[in-house]
């Protein structure tokens, strides 16, 4: 946003300054994991937003957003939500990926601006609608990748920028967990055309990431697997992604994974850089902690990556985890007149259409190799 003159309680729009501005009135619909650990808090912590309504059928999740959140309005399910519109300007949704397209298209039919969390959808081609729905009604619409601001993803493109590992031919990632029972009543029920599967949940982001990283590629390599008992689409999948800038994506997800491999290893021709241990963000929220909090973000130093060359390795700390970013981004670009302002959104929804192509392709790809 521009900086506005101390002498003058206007922009050069003749708007308000955002000190100054009304709070972005906001419901998140959805408090499980997604609306309880990533952005009920992070809204909460950034005064340009008050949380309004928490949507949860779930009597025991209203009582702990209460309980949490003094103030807030709890109500049944999205429906009611959309019964709010007058009175609300954002919506923000946390529930099952089947769910993301009709509730997402509703509240931009109401006049709201909308964040998604991934997957945006569960097809490219509803994702597509969904972005031409926002143009037409003039709304934001964004997409809630927030492991862009992971502290050792942003290690990692602060490497990129430097040229550290000089032309990078190999990337690697994964996220894989122990969790060796489906833990969740709609995980156990969804299929891939309701969204179910580990290649929707932690693939998305690590295709979006590689993406983010070495631009437009196609997936060349697919294998998915249902390994755990009850488990109806796949829980361990390797893709192999190649990229038209020549760095060929490594991608690993796995739910059964009982020894972790790096989250990241990069092979360049001037050195590599090797990651173990997962960004601390989440289990920092789930054990109560804030973003606010002084050590919120930051990793344990024994996290450290090696980079460098077998014999010649240097320890580097990992940046701080930065999620907050997202929603302060997303204030601004609100603020600052929404889809009028030429201020970047925190996700633009067509990168994410591009991560569901992906997927897609992925898909189409194993099923003709199996």
């Amino acid at each position: 946003m521009s900086t506005e003159s101390s002498s003058s309680p206007l922009s050069s729009s003749g708007q308000q300054p955002s000190s100054e501005r009304a709070p972005i009135r906001t419901a998140v619909v959805g408090y499980g994991l997604a609306g309880s650990v990533f952005h009920a808090p992070l809204l909460a912590a950034d005064a340009r937003y008050s949380l309004d309504v928490i949507a949860t059928s779930d009597p025991a999740r209203q009582a702990a957003a209460v309980e949490r959140y003094p103030g807030v309005k709890t109500v049944p399910d999205g429906d009611a939500v959309l019964a709010l519109a007058a009175d609300l300007d954002l919506v923000v949704l946390g529930t099952p990926p089947a769910t993301h397209y009709p509730l997402a298209k509703a509240a931009l039919e109401a006049g709201l601006d909308v964040v998604v969390d991934k997957p945006f959808a569960v097809t490219s081609a509803e994702g597509e609608e969904l972005i031409g729905i926002a143009q037409r009604h003039r709304r934001v619409l964004t997409v809630f990748q927030n492991r862009r601001w992971d502290g050792d993803f942003l290690t990692v493109q602060k490497l990129l920028d430097a040229g550290a590992l000089g032309q990078v031919t190999r990337f690697e990632s994964r996220f894989e967990r122990w969790s060796p029972e489906v833990s969740k009543a709609w995980k156990a029920e969804a299929t891939a055309a309701t969204g179910g599967g580990v290649l929707f949940d932690l693939g998305t982001h690590l295709i979006d990431q590689a993406l983010e990283l070495f631009g437009p590629g196609q997936i060349v390599h697919a294998e998915l697997e249902a390994r755990r008992h009850g488990e109806n689409t796949d829980d361990d999948c390797f893709l192999v992604l190649k990229h038209g800038s020549g760095v060929l994506s490594h991608l690993w997800m796995n739910m059964l994974c009982a020894q972790q491999g790096p989250r990241y290893r990069l092979l360049g021709t001037e050195g590599a850089f090797t990651k173990h241990g997962v960004d601390p963000q989440e289990p920092y929220i789930v054990a109560g902690g804030g973003p606010l909090d002084e050590e919120y973000g930051v990793e344990d130093p024994e996290w450290a990556g090696k980079l460098g060359r077998d014999g010649h390795l240097d320890r580097l700390s990992t940046e701080r985890g930065a999620y907050p970013e997202f929603y302060r981004i997303l204030a601004d670009k609100i603020s600052d007149g929404g889809t009028a302002s030429a201020l970047p959104l925190p996700v633009d929804p067509a990168g994410s259409v591009e991560v569901l192509k992906l997927i897609e392709q992925a898909r189409q790809l194993a099923s003709a190799q199996s």
